[in-house]
């Protein structure tokens, strides 16, 4: 077998020596891989670059910039509320709302993506318990309490960024727990102190105070601070809340870009700066305000009221004067004051029967037509057929020939629905409108009611009812106001608390027009007058103002018990002087009073005290005449 060649086995498959793949021999082969191979990945490098620069890029832009933008809010001023001599009753003061963050508390401001080291760990372990004390220190309470706001967690179990550890803290509070703050504290295990305690700081958010205190609360009303969804005020009742938009004024807000090591120093950095509310100045004396709640509260709680309301109303030009409740409260004390009289303002919020007060619109209507003056005849009998019952006086009489003037004087019910039957019944609805009843005043306070008063198709013995102040029901505001509107000539003015505003720029701000309206004639007015008059010199040493000529009417009205019946009584007054030409008016209305229950025993010494200041204090002369003595009955 010599010179036979040798077999040559295939070597195995995989081996080096399998030359069914690339061979060593061949570059050319294995380069073209490798280029394809790195074609591929360039191929895909370039379609990802592709699609974030050309599709996703706008997106990703924006989400860029909006993890880099921060918007701060700007809280503008509130604008302050005076009286009409310029004493301030609501202000605001600097203030804040101290913010933790627990996540920051926990390291110390220690950047998240860094270890902390031995010494940095024990700083933060000792930042909580050290803030704790701090605020207790300046704003009382326990550490524990604070201490478990500054280590809040969340559902998912982490610590919290955001926590409201305080709502409001004066600034200048605020100013020394900062200086605490930044000069931090030993720490033990570690030799030098930590020069800051990290993870408290402050939002601004200003307080509202009230200098005057409980004078006018229910008038001015009250706010509340909140944090949802940005730092705000919410008012909540009074001037406040009816004023609240242009008492709030415009927010504004910073808009800037950081980083995790702060601003970006040519970043977006855009101001819009805060409008300030307008200033109010009301057509409130607070003096004034301040004495008839006094004597309010006195003889609220002498007749045993559960509320009391009076009004002060310059009948020439329908400012309000003094808006006074009983019971009623401090709005520094909010919380007091929710409990104490739920933060309602009885004058337009409340509605009643208004009892015989409501007889001066009735003789005033009737006067307007011609149909009714102050020495008319009518014979009033011991009662009067009305509607399948009787209507009665407020006391036993045989048949009785009055003037028109004695009706008013002696309140006679019977009298009162006799001579309004001379009137139909849609010119009585209508007069009863155009002195403000059955519709909002506009008065500037929240929560106002409309009041009720029936249709021109109301039966007869509805329009009886309706004579002399029952079976309708109306606000104190709007009863004041339509007296004052008969008195002053005739010529109604709307009530109205604001008297000036003032805009953040110094200049002042435009209010609604309030246009005063006649309603009835100036010869209708003054035999009303004459009639009013007549109330006062019936019982001139109980009921009289000395140096003034008064008029007057009492309310004693049943109360309805909003089950269709009727449960205790409201007792009211109502007096002007001086009685040639009212200047001042004066409305007092007493909420079931159980030590009497006469207007003219329970409310009228609410009016002469508050008349007899405010006459005077508004420079009103003296009647230089007495008042005469005018016949109330007549001989048959």
């Amino acid at each position: 077998m010599a010179g036979k060649q040798p077999t040559r086995r295939p070597a195995p498959r995989g081996s080096w020596l399998d030359t069914s793949r690339i061979q060593l021999a061949e570059p050319d082969k294995r380069l073209r891989w490798m280029l394809l191979a790195i074609l591929v990945a360039v191929t895909l490098f370039m379609g990802r670059a592709l699609q974030l620069q050309a599709f996703d890029s706008k997106a990703y832009a924006a989400k860029a910039a909006q993890q880099m933008t921060h918007t701060v809010p700007l809280v503008p001023q509130r604008g302050t509320i005076s009286d009409r001599f310029g004493t301030v009753m609501a202000t605001t003061v600097p203030a804040v709302r101290i913010v933790a963050d627990p996540s920051m508390i926990a390291r110390n401001g220690v950047d998240k993506r860094l270890d902390l080291t031995e010494k940095q760990q024990k700083t933060a372990n000792a930042n909580a318990p050290a803030m704790s004390k701090i605020l207790a220190k300046h704003l009382g309470g326990k550490e524990a309490d604070y201490l478990k706001s500054l280590t809040a967690k969340g559902k998912d179990g982490e610590l919290l960024s955001w926590k409201v550890v305080a709502p409001q803290v004066e600034a200048s509070v605020w100013n020394e727990i900062n200086k605490e703050l930044r000069a931090g504290g030993p720490v033990e295990g570690v030799a030098k102190g930590s020069p800051y305690w990290y993870g408290l700081y402050k939002q601004d958010n200003p307080k509202r105070i009230y200098p005057s205190g409980s004078v006018g609360g229910n008038l001015i009303g009250v706010v509340r601070s909140e944090v949802d969804p940005e730092p705000h005020v919410k008012a909540l009742t009074g001037v406040e809340k009816f004023l609240d938009p242009e008492l709030t004024g415009t927010a504004g807000r910073e808009v800037y870009e950081s980083s995790a090591y702060g601003r970006i120093p040519l970043g977006t950095d855009v101001l819009t700066p805060a409008v300030d509310g307008n200033d109010y100045t009301l057509t409130i004396d607070a003096t004034l305000q301040q004495a008839t709640e006094a004597a309010l509260a006195k003889y609220t709680a002498q007749a045993a009221a559960t509320t009391g309301t009076a009004i002060v109303m310059n009948v020439k030009t329908g400012e309000v004067l003094a808006n006074a409740n009983v019971p009623s409260y401090d709005p520094n004390k909010i919380s007091e004051a929710a409990a104490k009289s739920g933060l309602v303002n009885r004058s337009v919020e409340a509605i009643y029967d208004p009892g015989s007060v409501q007889k001066v619109l009735t003789m005033a209507a009737l006067a307007d037509k011609g149909l009714v003056k102050a020495d008319t005849r009518v014979l009033v009998p011991s009662k009067l057929e009305s509607g399948g019952g009787y209507i009665r006086d407020s006391y036993a009489h045989s048949d009785v020939p009055m003037t028109a003037r004695g009706v008013i004087a002696k309140s006679s019910n019977i009298g009162t629905a006799m001579l309004s039957r001379q009137l139909d019944k849609p010119s009585l609805v209508q007069y009863l409108k155009d002195f403000g009843l059955g519709s909002k005043t506009g008065v500037e306070l929240p929560g106002e009611s409309a009041g009720i008063i029936p249709k021109p198709d109301m039966a007869d013995y509805s329009r009886d009812q309706i004579a002399f102040g029952q079976g309708l029901s109306t606000t104190p505001i709007q009863e004041a106001a339509a007296v004052a509107g008969v008195v002053n000539d005739g010529v109604y003015n709307p009530p109205t608390m604001v008297k000036a505003a003032t805009g953040s720029d110094g200049k002042p701000a435009k209010l609604p027009a309030k246009e005063p309206r006649r309603v009835i004639s100036k010869e209708a007015s003054a035999e009303v007058r004459d009639m009013m008059e007549a109330v006062i010199t019936l019982d001139p040493k109980k009921r009289a103002i000395p140096g003034y000529r008064a008029i007057g009417k009492s309310g004693t009205a049943e109360r309805a018990d909003g089950k269709g019946g009727y449960d205790g009584y409201t007792a009211s007054f109502v007096m002007a002087a001086p009685a040639e030409n009212p200047q001042i008016l004066v409305y007092v209305l007493l909420d079931e009073p159980l030590d009497g229950h006469q207007g003219s025993e329970v409310a009228l010494p609410v009016t002469q005290e508050v008349m007899k200041l405010a006459l005077p204090r508004y420079g009103v002369l003296p009647s230089t005449t007495p008042a005469p003595e005018k016949p109330l009955e007549y001989e048959p």
